[in-house]
């Protein structure tokens, strides 16, 4: 069992990907009781204003937000109240609208329901997720030809109040699986701008890392990096588990496997079933998700050992799907399947793109 040290419990701390939080749309303003008392008017008249309504709650995206952590503070919101009418057929004022941001990909549910209320993907999207109470009415509206002098108004009616909650789901299209150290964290350097930390030590990713690809001008795609998984991650232990999760988005995964351990005894085989059995109990479809085996380290071997290990490896685990041999560090084979990997995320969206143009024409 790993034991976490402080460093890692202050890092997590900077990184939230899940809050609940309490909305209260504003409530309706009531309806006026009045009636015209004008000079040299002889007869008056109801003249009762209708309230204003109350406020929405609105969540919309923010660029450049990558977290839910200001959420650990502030976690109770209300919108304003629409304000009461009043005489001379003056409506209220309606409450002013909150909104509320939050990152792009947060995907928003009813704690209380656990109904999916909108997932919030594109920057500057708004979802409503609490609507503000009609403002009451006004004797005004009351009135009729039988029933000149109405006393009757109405309340405002309360706003929605709910419970949220929020759960982040980084916007990647390729992720990246491995155990911890298996080198995914100098991949996505050797490949993107993205710069997060490498060290010779486990768990040096401590939360998502996202880097742009790009393969050739107009062609890029975002691939996304989670902290190592271990043997019984999905019963709470190391730290992968807990952001498989942002896996949920990507199309493709690409399985990291250290192919050149300091032991060479090691099990490369029980490490590629290990991230196996820990995708089958964590669900979610991502199992079954297309994945590629990726051998890094490369440049750690002679070619003829390098191509033993390979074959030995892909006849233990009867792998049929796409093996690659890359070095992270020195950059070997990593602009190949670069490519590879861009050519296949075209492929997913050709057909989409056909069945488009067919319908326009």
């Amino acid at each position: 069992m790993y034991r976490w040290p402080l460093r890692l419990y202050l890092s997590i701390m900077k990184f939230v990907d899940e809050a609940t939080i309490t909305v209260q749309a504003g409530k309706g303003g009531d309806g006026c009781l009045s009636f015209r008392r004008e000079k040299y008017i002889p007869k008056g008249g109801p003249d009762g204003g209708n309230g204003g309504s109350g406020g929405n709650v609105y969540l919309v995206a923010k660029a450049g937000l990558n977290t839910l952590a200001d959420f650990r503070y502030a976690r109770v919101f209300r919108a304003k109240n629409g304000r009461p009418g009043a005489g001379r057929d003056r409506t209220g004022r309606g409450g002013d609208d909150l909104y509320i941001q939050v990152p792009p990909g947060t995907v928003v549910s009813d704690r209380d329901t656990d109904e999916t209320i909108g997932d919030i993907t594109d920057v500057g999207a708004s979802l409503l997720v609490a609507a503000g109470g009609h403002g009451g009415l006004g004797n005004a509206c009351f009135k009729s030809s039988t029933n000149r002098t109405p006393r009757r108004t109405t309340k405002g009616k309360p706003g929605d109040a709910r419970q949220l909650r929020l759960e982040l789901k980084v916007l990647a299209d390729v992720g990246l699986l491995g155990l911890p150290n298996a080198g995914k964290s100098t991949f996505l350097r050797a490949v993107s701008q993205a710069r997060p930390k490498v060290a010779d030590y486990p768990f040096t990713t401590l939360h998502p890392e996202l880097g742009v690809v790009s393969v050739d001008p107009g062609r890029s795609f975002v691939v996304a990096d989670i902290p190592g998984l271990i043997a019984g991650a999905a019963d709470g232990a190391g730290l992968g588990i807990k952001f498989l999760r942002h896996l949920g988005r990507t199309r493709l995964l690409l399985h990291l496997v250290d192919i050149a351990p300091l032991d060479e005894q090691h099990d490369l085989v029980a490490d590629v079933r290990t991230i196996v059995a820990e995708l089958e109990r964590f669900g979610h479809g991502l199992a079954g998700r297309e994945r590629w085996l990726v051998l890094n380290k490369i440049d750690l071997l002679p070619e003829a050992e390098r191509r033993r290990r390979r074959e030995a490896l892909i006849d233990a685990l009867e792998w049929r799907g796409p093996v690659y041999q890359v070095s992270a560090v020195s950059g070997a084979g990593c602009r190949e399947l670069c490519q590879r990997v861009m050519t296949r995320l075209e492929q997913e969206e050709a057909p989409e793109q056909s069945l488009a143009d067919s319908v326009t024409c």
